[in-house]
């Protein structure tokens, strides 16, 4: 296989990882807008479907970021010294995000009515979370995707 094929055939696995993650991330954000949007939580709305959704979104969210991206430049398959060296800067952050994430998930996949109050106070901070990791996340797809 030639170089330029090489090349062709990373940026077209780039791009591929790209849209995933940014097609998780905008699922995400539906989702999270929804369950926020039916505030104040009561006992008769679809708040338990939906969040359950919305937390396995977040969690296939978070995994394509995780295990597409950040884990393939971590493990040195990414060549691009810029790419590199934003996913360093960030990195760190992200992994905070990530356990928050995942916190939250633990927390509410099996969600009851006792905790109508603890939601009310967690999704927005989530929401806060979520917010700076996309900030982050957006650096390093503009560095892998620079002609985007």
């Amino acid at each position: 296989m030639s170089e330029m094929s090489r090349k062709s055939e990373r940026r077209t696995e780039t791009l591929g990882l790209v849209k995933k993650l940014t097609d998780e991330r905008t699922e995400m954000l539906v989702l999270f807008c929804r369950v926020a949007g039916l505030e104040p939580y009561a006992s008769h709305g679809p708040v338990k479907a939906l969040l359950a959704n919305f937390c396995e979104v977040l969690v296939d969210y978070i995994a394509a970021g995780h295990f597409a991206l950040y884990e393939r430049i971590l493990n040195g398959r990414e060549r691009r010294k810029d790419v590199v060296d934003v996913a360093q800067e960030i990195y760190s952050r992200i992994a905070q995000s990530t356990d928050a994430a995942v916190d939250f998930n633990d927390k509410y996949e099996r969600f009851d009515e006792s905790q109508f109050a603890e939601l009310s106070r967690d999704l927005p901070a989530l929401g806060e979370t979520l917010a700076a990791r996309i900030e982050l996340e957006d650096r390093l797809l503009q560095a892998l995707t620079p002609e985007r």
